[in-house]
């Protein structure tokens, strides 16, 4: 037991930007999935509308949990390095909080709002959807590029945003595609098939640029023998692209099987691009300038953040499992 404990506390900083990363990779598939939502009803009727809303109104407010949870972890865990993110994102993380009070707002106030002032507030729903998803992913391309704010990287995190957006949507859309029938359904298998073009785009830029701004993560994907351990990466996740884009031609199916292998390879696709940015760049949590143990508290803070972390997590894990174990099946109309 001794030595187990001594491994814990030796390896704290590493536990900890472990938690921060799975708390991300969760909130990028959970939330990911109901923004792509809330940006697709701009191509939805009205009914449709409705539905598509229905679809995510137990979860979406939830899912949002696990975005406090990753910057709280941050906070905590590796103060000097939140101040110096957040002072770098600052202007782009105000923009996107910004962008989640526009889509809380007007979801409550949509569902009960008379028809003369519904439309606005889907309107300020897709608005807030995409201007938090796009920023999102303009503050993954500035994080790439080590906060370079040169017009080439402000131009390159903007086409990051853009294709972030369109992993949203994708995700969004195999969501519908599990979660609606008839003509919705079959609407959303072709917003999936044109958004996973944006999905592939993003991954090539991600992929592309990442070891072209450090000659360390250059070495680290392309030296021998690591060049061979990790060519199977970029190779599975192009074979699952063409495979997800082979199956979005089946479906639907009937008897509506298989409605889930779409989500389930978007996850999976999610899962490979979050492993080679986390391997890229791991120990640093500042690209190329500060790693994760210059940037920790004191371990014996570390120790005591992570018992209120393990009492934490499993009830946010649970209560998230609970939620959509109770809320499976097609979606509803909500009613007041």
């Amino acid at each position: 037991m001794g030595i187990i404990l001594d491994l814990i506390y030796d390896n704290l900083p590493v536990i900890f930007v472990f938690l921060m990363g799975f708390s991300v990779l969760v909130y990028v598939i959970l939330d990911g999935y109901d923004l792509g939502v809330g940006m697709l009803l701009s191509f939805a009727e009205n009914k449709e509308q409705d539905l598509m809303v229905s679809s995510i109104a137990p979860f979406w407010d939830a899912n949002e949990t696990w975005l406090v949870l990753s910057v709280g972890i941050l906070l905590v865990a590796f103060p000097v390095a939140h101040g110096q993110i957040l002072t770098a994102l600052y202007i782009p993380t105000a923009i996107m909080i910004n962008g989640l009070i526009l889509r809380g707002v007007s979801f409550d106030f949509r569902v009960k709002a008379k028809d003369k002032h519904k439309k606005l507030w889907d309107k300020t729903f897709m608005f807030g959807s995409l201007l938090t998803a796009v920023t999102q992913g303009y503050m993954l391309g500035i994080y790439i590029l080590g906060f370079n704010y040169t017009w080439q990287a402000q131009l390159f995190a903007t086409m990051v945003g853009g294709c972030l957006a369109a992993g949203y949507v994708f995700i969004g859309a195999c969501w519908l595609i599990i979660k609606t029938e008839d003509e919705l359904q079959k609407k959303a298998v072709q917003w999936a098939k044109k958004a996973l073009w944006g999905v592939s785009l993003g991954m090539i830029l991600v992929s592309a640029a990442t070891p072209l701004v450090s000659a360390r993560i250059w070495e680290k994907w392309f030296t021998i023998p690591n060049f061979f351990f990790l060519l199977p990466i970029p190779l599975i996740t192009a074979w699952l692209i063409w495979q997800l884009h082979l199956w979005l031609n089946k479906l639907p199916l009937p008897q509506d099987r298989y409605c889930w292998l779409p989500f389930a390879g978007a996850v999976v696709l999610f899962l490979l691009g979050f492993y080679g940015i986390a391997y890229s760049f791991y120990p640093y949590i500042i690209p190329d300038k500060m790693d994760i143990w210059q940037a920790a508290s004191s371990f014996d803070s570390l120790l005591v953040i992570l018992i209120g972390v393990v009492i934490v997590l499993p009830f946010i894990a649970g209560y998230t499992l609970f939620s959509y174990r109770i809320f499976w099946g097609k979606a509803k109309l909500i009613r007041y």
